[in-house]
């Protein structure tokens, strides 16, 4: 079986879409960028949209559906997410028009099979009309991804006790994030349990829960306005201290390096 790759095509506010495959064909998650940088950036790693076998939503916020419609309609990419997110979807006033074309209703904790990938979606705290994550399995190897949640509950600790590659959000840094010309509201949804995890919250549980199986992990949706590069990897990094753990920073609007995992 050939090996398993990761590539971020755009991680953060703007967008966010990921690429879990081989060097044959593979999945997104998350359709946040638009149909045109979606066929380059997969022409930059040797793939076309006809080697994509789905695309999994993790919830209805715009950031991570701005390009959902064109990928149905005009690639005719199937999309996966559950009935609740197809609603929201087609209730977000910013999609211009409705996503009928190529839908797969899907349940959290029922697993579906597309090719060589076994994919589960589990309940994530956010505040879209529904949330998910997901942890695929692919030739032993589990791949966990959580890209907005506002705290951690058993339900998605359970995920991440057992990733091997772990993408997980941290948004926000909270001495920044108290500083910034926020409103209170903003400030408050942000910080809240429905909102997002700070790099505190982050590195405590991966520092606390993980063991040697979990060998990669991905900082994913880090804010522009309370967050940087250099404070969440310092932050991860001092946490995880004697861990031989693998920790990149995903880039919010440009694509990361390809990653081969052994």
């Amino acid at each position: 079986m050939d090996k398993l790759r990761f590539i971020s095509f755009s991680s953060g506010s703007d967008g966010n879409c990921y690429f879990l495959g081989n060097t044959n064909y593979g999945i997104l998650i998350d359709a946040g960028i638009g149909p045109r940088v979606l066929k380059k950036r997969l022409k930059e790693i040797g793939l076309s949209t006809e080697n994509i076998m789905g695309v999994f939503i993790t919830h209805d916020h715009y950031d991570h559906i701005k390009g959902v419609l064109p990928f149905s309609e005009v690639y005719h990419l199937p999309i996966f997410t559950t009935e609740t997110i197809f609603d929201g979807i087609n209730h977000n006033y910013r999609v211009k028009g409705k996503l009928f074309e190529g839908r797969n209703f899907i349940e959290k904790g029922v697993p579906v099979q597309v090719r060589d990938f076994t994919i589960e979606a589990f309940e994530v705290p956010h505040d879209g009309h529904d949330n998910v994550g997901y942890h695929i399995s692919y030739d032993g190897k589990q791949f966990v991804i959580a890209t907005d949640l506002g705290h951690i509950e058993e339900t998605q600790a359970k995920h991440f006790k057992e990733a091997n590659i772990l993408v997980i959000e941290s948004n926000y840094d909270l001495q920044m994030l108290e500083n910034n010309d926020y409103s209170d509201f903003l400030k408050e949804r942000i910080a809240g349990k429905y909102g997002h995890l700070c790099n505190d919250e982050t590195a405590n549980f991966i520092a606390e829960n993980c063991d040697e199986r979990l060998t990669h992990v991905f900082l994913c949706h880090l804010s522009s306005h309370s967050n940087t590069p250099e404070i969440a990897y310092q932050c991860i990094s001092q946490k995880l201290c004697g861990k031989n753990i693998n920790i990149t920073i995903l880039p919010r609007t440009s694509p990361c390096e390809l990653v081969e995992f052994e």
